[in-house]
């Protein structure tokens, strides 16, 4: 857990992301960045340099897939573009009649700051009682809920923007039930023989063996 800017950021559960949004944040625009954020697995800095044109058509509606210029991405290695899921749309058409003539999130002298952003993520976790969340919780949230929906970690490395598997790794949080759940796996490899194994509790291993024709 990150206390005071150290270790990791915070996974989110369900109930903790509907408290913060529900609660927590206080605008249309701080629910649409942090939704971007959390729908689009992207960086705080992505998210506040997005433009209006990559986000809105010519006429204000939001657009099925969302643009992350790689002149805005860490590293400036590729365009990224991720489809707008429905729950991202309705932040997004909420947030429009706010949105600048140039950013989606427009500033005093350009866009909203990314250090604004965190100032504005942490007096939300403080109304709401949540520690050890950063604004890179909703990354590392959304690619361990990806991991843990089975997605194929190049499909996820697509969406992230990382070059390559070691760099997602980092932000997959493995927990301990999956830890149990794939020890508890093994159990075929028993090497315990199949005459062995009480195939019916309570009825001596002798009943259950089959007569072999003479």
């Amino acid at each position: 857990m990150k206390i005071d800017r150290h270790g990791k950021a915070k996974i989110l559960s369900q109930q903790e992301i509907q408290l913060l949004f529900n609660h927590g944040l206080q605008n249309d625009r701080d629910r649409a960045l942090f939704g971007i954020c959390l729908f689009c697995a992207c960086r705080v800095n992505e998210a506040c340099t997005l433009r209006t044109r990559d986000v809105y058509d010519h006429k204000g509606r939001v657009l099925p897939k969302l643009i992350i210029r790689k002149g805005n991405t860490k590293g400036k290695l590729a365009t990224r573009t991720i489809p707008v899921i429905e729950d991202l749309r309705s932040l997004l058409i909420a947030h429009q009649k706010n949105a600048g003539e140039v950013y989606l999130f427009p500033g005093r002298h350009s866009h909203y700051q990314p250090d604004s952003a965190d100032d504005t993520l942490r007096k939300a976790c403080k109304r709401v009682g949540l520690i050890g969340v950063s604004s890179h919780s909703f990354r590392r949230t959304a690619l361990t809920q990806m991991s843990d929906n089975g997605t194929p970690l190049r499909v996820i490395m697509e969406i992230s923007g990382h070059r390559n598997m070691a760099q997602v790794a980092v932000y997959i949080e493995v927990r301990d039930e999956q830890v149990l759940g794939a020890v508890t796996g093994l159990s075929m490899l028993s090497p315990t023989s199949v005459s062995e194994i009480q195939l019916f509790p309570g009825v001596s291993s002798s009943v259950q063996e089959v007569d072999q024709p003479l």
